[in-house]
């Protein structure tokens, strides 16, 4: 889950995750970290989930910041005790900063999948909202939420609500022309993204076929009909299960072309 300081019809969530995996935290559990840092172990966390490198360099591209602005959070993050660095300036989480991490990643996904299915806030609009609730919810209302969505297994963005259920998926740029294609997650959850993938007519679950890509834009056709047509950037940031699909991995663009209106 990345995130810059950045309802059409779908089929069911292709997450088959048994829901009462999920356990609630402690309110202490988060207790320690600021805000600022705790949007830092999200994106840590997202790296390690996805499989990619946790490094500084990489979390400044998943939250399209500045390399100085993240080498200085890092470093606070480290002296507070939530992750460590190696010679190679590899980071690992401690076992506290992996206990934040996964907190607030579940807390997060859970208040998103809450606004969208249970208050009707459209699914591009809710990361913002969940990253100003995430930080001072109680154990009893996340006891709450959890019961009113019900058997719900990821957030309304396609990501998992319990830790190791990521499924794997492919960019949706690296899928050939004719392949079938069923939309895992997004990748980037940034606002002006969201935005502009809602506006595109593209949602997880969304199943089609990728019927056409040049250098700039990828375009993929609904079974329901719909034709969705993304930039190359935003179309690295789109998981997708492809048949035939191409080897797995996780795209982390320099930069984000959401078009002539967009762009980061």
């Amino acid at each position: 889950m990345t995130s810059s300081r950045a309802n059409a019809r779908s089929i069911s969530s292709p997450e088959g995750v048994v829901y009462d995996q999920l356990t609630v935290g402690s309110t202490n559990a988060s207790a320690g970290a600021t805000v600022a840092e705790e949007e830092y172990l999200q994106s840590l966390f997202w790296l390690q989930e996805a499989g990619l490198p946790m490094t500084g360099a990489n979390v400044a591209r998943a939250m399209q910041l500045s390399a100085p602005t993240v080498h200085e959070m890092v470093g606070r993050l480290e002296r507070d005790g939530y992750i460590t660095r190696d010679r190679e300036r590899t980071i690992a989480f401690t076992a506290s900063g992996a206990e934040h991490a996964a907190q607030i990643v579940r807390r997060h996904r859970l208040i998103e999948r809450f606004l969208t299915d249970v208050l009707g806030v459209p699914w591009d609009e809710v990361h913002e909202e969940a990253e100003r609730l995430e930080h001072a919810m109680s154990p009893n209302l996340e006891e709450r939420m959890l019961a009113a969505i019900g058997g719900a297994n990821t957030c309304p963005h396609g990501h998992p609500l319990v830790a190791g259920a990521r499924l794997d998926g492919v960019p949706l740029a690296d899928v050939e022309i004719g392949a079938a294609v069923q939309v895992l997650r997004f990748e980037n959850e940034g606002e002006s993204v969201l935005h502009y993938l809602r506006d595109a007519g593209l949602e997880p679950g969304l199943e089609g076929t990728l019927s056409g890509r040049d250098g700039d834009e990828v375009v993929v056709e609904g079974s329901d009909g719909r034709r969705c047509v993304l930039t190359a950037s935003v179309a690295e940031t789109v998981s997708v299960r492809a048949d035939p699909s191409p080897p797995s991995r996780t795209a982390l663009p320099e930069r984000l072309v959401l078009g002539e209106r967009y762009g980061r």
